[in-house]
C-alpha cells in the first residue's frame, strides 16, 4: 500500500462542499510552501467521500482557483470517490486482525449516554459484545485500547491522547455504507507516499486516531504540522457551513499576501507590485515554520 517517493511529499486535500475560501487557502499555501521549500512534491487530493455533502462543480472550481494562483500540483489529482476498493481492502485487513465490530447504536443513544458535553464524543462501547437486537443496519467501529498515542507537531510541540478514554471506538464505515474520513485519509496518504502533512489545527484532534490506524495497518507515520485556523469576527472557523466567502483569484497578489501575513511570514509590501512568479520565488525561499503563530488567529477577510 505504501508508495516509495522522494524525501519530501506534501498534499492539499480539500472537501468539495463549496468553493475555496480563505481558511482552505491557508492550508493550501502552507502545505505548498512547506513541500517546495524542501525541494519536494506537492499533491492534490479531492476528498469527495461524502456524496450528500458534495456540491456540484465545487471540485473543478477549487482546481481552477489553485491554477489561477499558480499553485501547481505534481502528478494526477486523486479523488476519494474512486477509491472504494482500497478502503475495502484496508477494512478486510483490520477485520482479519479482529480489530473491527459492527455497531447499530443511533446518534441519539450515544448522545444520551454521555455524562456531559465534554464526553459526548466518547463512544461507550455498547456493541463491543454484540449489537442491539432488531436492527440490521450498522456501522463498523475499530477497537481502541488504553495505549497512549503520542506525536510531535512541528509547530505545536508534543501531543498525546488516550483514545479509549478520549474518543472511544470510532467509526470506519458508516451505517449508510460510506467510508469514514479517518480511514480514507490514512489509506490515501499511504498510497500517495505523503511524508509531511500540513493542515489546519481544526484537524489536530483527528491525528491520534489516524496514527492509531497507521500502526494497525503497518503504515509509516508522516510528520505533522497543524496551522492556525482562520476565524470570522464571531470567532467561528471559516467554513462552508458558516457561509465563508469564496476567494476571488482574479486579483491574486493581495489575496496571497494576506495569506503570508496570516502565516507570519512578513512578506515585503513591494511584492504587491510584482508578478506571481516572483511572489512564489520569495515565499518558497523565505518559508519559516518558526514564524507561524502557534495560537489560532482571527482575521476578517475583505473582498478585493
Amino acid at each position: 500500500m505504501k508508495t516509495e517517493v522522494s524525501p519530501h511529499r506534501g498534499r492539499f486535500a480539500p472537501s468539495p462542499t463549496g468553493e475555496l475560501h480563505f481558511g482552505s487557502l491557508v492550508a493550501a499555501v502552507g502545505s505548498f510552501l512547506d513541500a517546495k521549500s524542501r525541494h519536494g512534491e506537492w499533491l492534490v487530493r479531492i476528498e469527495d467521500l461524502d456524496p450528500p455533502r458534495v456540491m456540484a462543480g465545487a471540485a473543478d472550481a477549487i482546481l481552477r482557483t489553485l491554477e489561477a494562483l499558480d499553485l501547481h500540483w505534481d502528478g494526477a489529482v486523486m479523488y476519494q470517490s474512486r477509491r472504494g476498493d482500497a478502503y475495502r481492502e484496508a477494512l478486510d485487513q483490520l477485520q482479519c486482525q479482529d480489530a473491527l465490530y459492527p455497531c447499530n447504536c443511533s446518534r441519539r443513544e450515544i448522545a444520551d449516554s454521555a455524562l456531559g458535553s465534554s464526553s459526548s464524543l466518547v463512544y461507550p462501547g455498547y456493541c463491543r459484545n454484540g449489537m442491539r437486537p432488531g436492527r440490521t443496519r450498522h456501522a463498523l467501529r475499530v477497537r481502541t485500547d488504553d495505549v497512549l498515542i503520542q506525536f510531535h507537531d512541528r509547530l505545536l510541540g508534543h501531543r498525546s491522547q488516550r483514545l479509549a478514554a478520549e474518543t472511544g471506538d470510532f467509526v470506519l464505515r458508516r451505517a449508510d455504507g460510506f467510508y469514514a474520513y479517518q480511514l480514507a485519509v490514512v489509506v490515501d496518504d499511504a498510497e500517495q507516499g505523503i511524508s509531511d502533512i500540513v493542515r489546519g489545527a481544526d484537524i489536530l484532534d483527528s491525528t491520534p486516531r489516524q496514527i492509531y490506524l497507521q500502526k494497525l495497518l503497518g503504515l509509516t507515520t508522516p510528520s505533522y504540522l497543524h496551522l492556525p485556523v482562520a476565524v470570522n469576527v464571531q470567532g467561528e472557523k471559516l467554513s462552508k457551513q458558516n457561509l465563508a466567502s469564496a476567494v476571488e483569484a482574479d486579483v491574486p497578489l493581495p489575496l496571497l499576501f494576506k495569506v503570508l501575513e496570516f502565516l507570519g511570514q512578513d512578506p515585503p509590501r513591494e511584492m504587491l507590485q510584482g508578478e506571481l512568479t516572483s511572489f512564489w520565488s520569495w515565499a518558497i525561499a523565505h518559508w519559516s515554520v518558526e514564524k507561524i503563530p502557534a495560537l489560532p488567529t482571527m482575521m476578517q477577510i475583505n473582498r478585493q
